[in-house]
Parts: structure tokens; C-alpha cells; sequence
């Protein structure tokens, strides 16, 4: 399907209005930290699952301050169902480089943000359309699902991000790209119920791996235990999880990397 910039933004223009999901919370905020929150929270998880997450979060940690100052197994607590618990830790660096650098407040300036911990270019840019209204290109996997499905062919394959991007810059709402990042949300979240994947089109398509029994899941499994107890015998480990030894011991081995946790001969700790 090809279609023109102005007919393309009165399609996406109408189903917002007509469908538009105005009662998100973070729909209802343009205060910085709490889109920031948001927009970590949505990377690679549902918007169901981050609706009751998002509110207890910004219930419990409210701004910079309160977050910086929180202990890491707090905030991994009050992560907990989110998966991608290396977010969580992410978010609270942010935090505490906001409130030192920057005095609690989170800068424009978009290369600045990108040099934050766990916030990539296109993050970035939607943080300073939702928050300030910049009117930044980015692309994610709604945009990215929408873009291939009203401008290619059906017939292309392997689409690259670099020519959609000039799609999103050109029909960009100058004056208010908050709200138009809105709308195609909303319309890339009701065309993934209505067509096959246009996604699978695009060069950068990479089905997402298996999560039962991964490492991944592991990781969740031996933090949960942490959590509840804040610190446990690699025995217990062993044998709450029923899993081979040297796995154990190898995604132990990343969790102490990745700042989660410390060890010693005898216990695990949850890394404070």
C-alpha cells in the first residue's frame, strides 16, 4: 500500500481522534522524569503489563531525587514483572547523574540524553517530543510497522531504518509532534491486530528469541529469590531452580558483572 503525506496523516489523524488512547497516564504528564520512566518502562513490554508498574513506580520513587537516593533492591523490587531487570539499575544511574549533573532536571539537548545509561538515540528523541515537543525523528516498532505498511510495496524486502527515517521527517506535525507520536502509537498498535508483520519487511528484523527457559528468564528466577530473601547459599540456588550447576554459575557470573549482585564462597547478596 503507497499513499501520499496528506492523505497518510488524515488517516492516522482520524483513528486518534475517533480511537485515540488519551487515558495512558503518562498521556497525562509532560514532566520529564515521569515520561522518562515511561519510555524505559515500554522498551520491549507491553503497555498492559506497564500501566500498574508506572503508577506504583511514580507513586514510590516521584522524581530524580527520591529515585537516586533509593537502594538498587528497592527499585529492582519495585520493577519486579517487568523483565529486563538491567533497566531498572539504568534508570536509577540516570537518576543519580541527573540530580548531580544537572541539578534534578533533565536536559533538551538530545545528545546529551543519549549519554545517560540506557538511552539510545531513538529514546532520546521520543523523551524530547513527549516532554518538550521537539519535533525529532525516531523510529521504534510501531512507527517502523506503519511506515513499511502506507509507503512500500509489498513486494520489498529488507527495508532499512535509514529510508523510513526520512519518511517520519517529512510527515512530521512541526507544531505539535507530541500529540502526532500519539496518534501512530495508537494506529501501530491496532494495524499489528489487522495485517500480517509489515516488520518482517525491514532490514533490521530479528525474531525475538524463546523466553522460556532462557538465560534471560534464569536471571528473573535467581533475582526474584534475592528479593525475597536478600541473601541466599548458592545451595538453595541449586536447588530452588533445578537447573546444571555451570549454568547457574555462568549467569552468576553476569549477574556480579552487570552490578546486581556480590558473592562470596558461601552467599549471594543482592547488590545494594
Amino acid at each position: 500500500m503507497t499513499v501520499h503525506n496528506i492523505q497518510f496523516r488524515k488517516i492516522i489523524l482520524a483513528y486518534y481522534k475517533k480511537h485515540g488512547r488519551h487515558d495512558l497516564p503518562w498521556r497525562k504528564t509532560k514532566d520529564p522524569y515521569e515520561i522518562l520512566v515511561s519510555e524505559i518502562m515500554l522498551q520491549q513490554t507491553q503497555v498492559g503489563r506497564v500501566i500498574p508498574k508506572y503508577n506504583a513506580f511514580i507513586k514510590k520513587f516521584p522524581t530524580f531525587q527520591s529515585l537516586a537516593k533509593a537502594r538498587s533492591g528497592e527499585v529492582l523490587k519495585a520493577w519486579q514483572g517487568l523483565g529486563y531487570n538491567r533497566r531498572a539499575l539504568y534508570l536509577k544511574k540516570t537518576a543519580e547523574i541527573v540530580t548531580e549533573k544537572y541539578r534534578g532536571k533533565l536536559p533538551k539537548d538530545i545528545f546529551k540524553l543519549v549519554e545517560l545509561p540506557g538511552i539510545g538515540p531513538n529514546t532520546a528523541a521520543a523523551i524530547c517530543a513527549y516532554s518538550f515537543n521537539l519535533p525529532i525523528a525516531f523510529i521504534e516498532t510501531n512507527i517502523r510497522r506503519i511506515f513499511i505498511y502506507f509507503f512500500f510495496n509489498k513486494t520489498r524486502r529488507k527495508i532499512a531504518d535509514s529510508e523510513i527515517l526520512k519518511l517520519v521527517e517529512k510527515t512530521m506535525d512541526q507544531k505539535n509532534p507530541r500529540m502526532w507520536y500519539s496518534a501512530l502509537m495508537d494506529y501501530g498498535t491496532y494495524l499489528k491486530g489487522e495485517v500480517e508483520n509489515p516488520n518482517r519487511r525491514s532490514l533490521h528484523y530479528v525474531k525475538q528469541s524463546k523466553f522460556e527457559g532462557s538465560d534471560r528468564q534464569l536471571r528473573g528466577e535467581i533475582l526474584r529469590l534475592l528479593l525475597k530473601h536478600n541473601s541466599i547459599s548458592k545451595g538453595k540456588i541449586f536447588a530452588e531452580l533445578g537447573e546444571k550447576k555451570e549454568k547457574i554459575e555462568k549467569i552468576l557470573k553476569t549477574l556480579v558483572k552487570d552490578g546486581f549482585i556480590s558473592q562470596d564462597k558461601r552467599k549471594i547478596y543482592l547488590f545494594k
